[in-house]
């Protein structure tokens, strides 16, 4: 019988790979590259939304730094890279010059088609290992946002907004964000 050697890439391997190929977006997850392929036009507009309304509080109240799909190691073979997240400012010594290092205080994932699973099952089990403190996972389809917080090891409290509601989200209760203006019109 013979053996087939199946070496996984290492998160600083898989860093020194580079930029990504035209049209898909690369992860590393258990040592394999995962691909994807690149947002379409609601991702991406949703994401820009969402993102301008976060760094514009965040910048105000001086509460951190708020980044977007910046490659996020979560163990020796796992590196993901969340739409959107943010440090608070004691812990922005996670964010290192090629990478995040450490876990962000919120990663927010837009769901884009064929990526569901990964966003739903796949990262809101590694983000709650990775000890992520908040989870927002939102569909620009069905017009949702989707709020987690981390309680011993396992996300809880589900807060859930659609359509045009004005939601407040862990961790930031003062904030509001109409979510009407996250959905592109069409």
């Amino acid at each position: 019988m013979s053996r087939v050697s199946t070496i996984k890439m290492t998160a600083r391997q898989f860093l020194e790979l580079g930029e990504d190929p035209p049209g898909v977006r690369l992860e590393l997850v258990d040592g394999e590259i995962a691909v994807s392929p690149s947002p379409i036009p609601d991702h991406a507009y949703t994401v820009g939304c969402l993102y301008t309304i976060l760094k514009n509080y965040i910048d105000e109240h001086e509460l951190g730094m708020v980044l977007m799909d910046v490659d996020t190691i979560f163990g020796a073979h796992d590196v993901r890279r969340p739409d959107i997240f943010y440090f608070t400012n004691a812990r922005r010594h996670f964010i290192g010059e090629k990478a995040i290092e450490g876990p962000p205080d919120l990663a927010v994932e837009v769901i884009n088609p064929g990526n569901e699973r990964a966003d739903r099952k796949e990262k809101f089990k590694q983000y709650a290992e990775g000890k992520i403190k908040h989870y927002w996972i939102v569909d620009p389809k069905q017009k949702t946002i989707e709020s987690y917080v981390l309680r011993a090891g396992k996300y809880v409290g589900r807060v859930r907004g659609s359509g045009s509601d004005v939601v407040k989200l862990p961790p930031f209760p003062k904030l509001e964000i109409p979510l009407a203006k996250l959905w592109r019109r069409k």
